[in-house]
């Protein structure tokens, strides 16, 4: 199931939302945690029935572990059964991942390196893999730190199922969420909150329906078409997978965190308006923040951070880097992709003091620029595909394909006869949106300060209306795939 469908905007959120606060009005608030965490396995399991069994399974045998691992605490002489234990729970989630995310990408190389011929594996992934795994070990290594609260086997349920992360993030740790759930006012009904909620949501549905998938339609065609396409035609298609992930992931994170607030629970932020970093780490600060911070709590600090000296930091900077390329995806692109992101984290920190007579604008382009160029490795399949893009490049000229402009409304003779004119106008709202990702507030801070009116209720229909009518045209979120 996904946010922008019918059966969510119209069934599954308003049964959810009414049965969920009647239960904790009347002070049912178990049963209110047992109607969540059910409904939250129903969103899971919606697509495909035997995501349920997956969750079921990983719920279960980690909460089993948690148990155990905070009774041998207590015990005498168990301390070292106690690391192998975290430690083996750690690596059968690891290969849990391994096998469903990597094995066919293992067995590829594989092959490739030793002239083999094993046979691939018709695996289903399960949706959200990488989130729950990452969240659950998480977990388990604050429980065998001692940091962490004890929790009932509902409560943790909650914190690995809640659907409004489960499948794109944000990656949880239990600090952030056992708080909220357990807050007394969880069954206070707070209309001021909801009302935000619902904006934030609506605000985030439009970036996806309206937005996201706009570009992404034409990044499609145009990854479709390469060589076709001329060196602005091509350049065009990067500028709008930029704006299509941007817009993708910004506006699931809006709407994971207006639904949060619809039931009086919260998420942590996991999206700050990358794109006015000023450099590559400020980047990291603001894009997908909580795989950031989970990468450095539970492989960098570990690793020694920059305790030992220079050398060693950029070190683990780059293998915390690899690995979230990696984790990205079973592609050699998403580890180069990685690999750039962590040379540019080096060379940022290490030239820090070179850096500080540069102009701040010519930092936040230079950042840009840099981001969109990855992007484009990110986007592309194989190192084929990218030499093509790069043949693309190099074909010069100035005009834009006209069979781009039916992304944007425009198509039929009137396309190629006003391409000249038509092409202005896109360019123009290029820049438009640009300048506006760069000086406006993110829609989590706006949601925030807002000041209820009635045409926000207008703005809110409209926008609704809009997105519902586009609904057959939607496509999943591109962090499904990780």
């Amino acid at each position: 199931m996904i946010f922008q469908s019918y059966l969510f905007l119209f069934a599954f959120f308003p049964v959810l939302f009414i049965v969920y606060y009647v239960l904790l009005k009347n002070e049912k608030i178990k049963l209110a945690n047992i109607f969540l965490a059910m409904m939250s396995f129903v969103f899971y399991a919606y697509g495909n029935v035997k995501y349920l069994y997956f969750l079921s399974l990983e719920v279960l045998v980690n909460y089993a572990v948690y148990r155990l691992l905070v009774w041998l605490e207590y015990q005498k002489g168990y301390q070292k059964v106690r690391k192998w234990l975290c430690g083996g729970a750690v690596a059968g989630n690891l290969f849990l991942l391994f096998y469903y995310k990597y094995y066919n990408f293992f067995i590829e190389n594989w092959n490739g390196i030793f002239h083999t011929e094993h046979s691939f594996r018709t695996l289903i992934v399960p949706l959200g893999i990488s989130f729950i795994t990452f969240q659950q070990i998480a977990f388990l290594v604050d429980v065998y730190r001692g940091e962490c609260d004890r929790c009932t086997l509902l409560e943790y349920t909650i914190f690995v199922s809640f659907f409004p992360h489960i499948s794109s993030g944000p990656i949880m740790t239990q600090d952030q969420f056992f708080p909220i759930l357990r807050s007394g006012k969880r069954k206070e009904i707070d209309w001021d909150r909801i009302n935000r909620g619902i904006f934030l949501f609506v605000f985030g549905l439009g970036k996806k329906v309206l937005l996201a998938d706009m570009f992404g339609q034409a990044v499609d065609w145009g990854y479709g078409n390469i060589p076709s396409l001329n060196g602005m035609s091509m350049f065009l298609i990067t500028v709008f997978y930029s704006f299509q992930i941007y817009f993708d992931f910004s506006g699931y994170s809006d709407m994971a965190i207006g639904i949060s607030w619809m039931l009086n629970l919260d998420l942590p932020v996991n999206f700050d308006s990358p794109y006015k970093a000023y450099s590559v780490v400020e980047f990291w600060k603001r894009w997908h923040i909580s795989l950031t911070r989970f990468l450095t709590k539970y492989i960098y600090i570990p690793l020694g951070g920059s305790r030992k000296g220079n050398l060693r930091a950029y070190c683990n900077t780059m293998i915390v880097f690899l690995c979230s390329g990696i984790w990205h995806g079973a592609s050699w692109m998403f580890v180069l992709w990685g690999a750039l992101h962590g040379v540019a984290m080096v060379l940022t920190k290490a030239l820090k003091r070179y850096g500080e007579w540069i102009p701040r604008i010519l930092k936040r382009s230079v950042t840009l620029l840099f981001i969109n160029f990855t992007w484009i490795i990110f986007r592309t399949a194989d190192l084929k595909e990218l030499r093509e893009v790069f043949r693309a490049f190099l074909k010069g000229g100035i005009s834009i394909n006209p069979d781009l402009f039916q992304f944007f409304g425009i198509a039929g003779k009137g396309a190629e006869e006003y391409a000249v004119l038509y092409s202005i106008l896109v360019l123009l709202a290029i820049i438009g949106i640009l300048v506006f990702l760069l000086i406006a507030p993110n829609a989590k801070e706006a949601a925030e300060k807002m000041k209820h009116k009635v045409w926000h209720g207008f703005v809110a229909a409209g926008i609704i209306a809009l997105c519902v009518l586009r609904f057959s045209s939607v496509s999943s979120f591109v962090y499904f795939n990780f």
